[in-house]
């Protein structure tokens, strides 16, 4: 017996036909949204954060008056 005998054929071709392409197609285009998506919101929270920390250390620096003073 070859290789290629031993190729389960009937099988594959049975789990071939169960494959619903629409079903795939709309999973895949869901998960390039969803990762979209969950960049976006990583992104804007590293802006956020970013933003917050410039305005603290605003309002630290104008806690300490002018540089140089005092």
């Amino acid at each position: 017996m070859t290789v290629l005998e031993q190729i389960p054929l009937d099988a594959i071709s049975r789990e071939a036909r169960d494959v619903h392409v629409g079903r795939v197609l709309l999973t895949v285009i869901a998960a390039v949204f969803f990762g979209i998506g969950w960049s976006v919101a990583r992104v804007f929270l590293a802006v956020a954060w970013c933003g917050v920390a410039v305005r603290a250390g605003w309002r630290a620096g104008r806690a300490h008056g002018p540089a140089g003073a005092g």
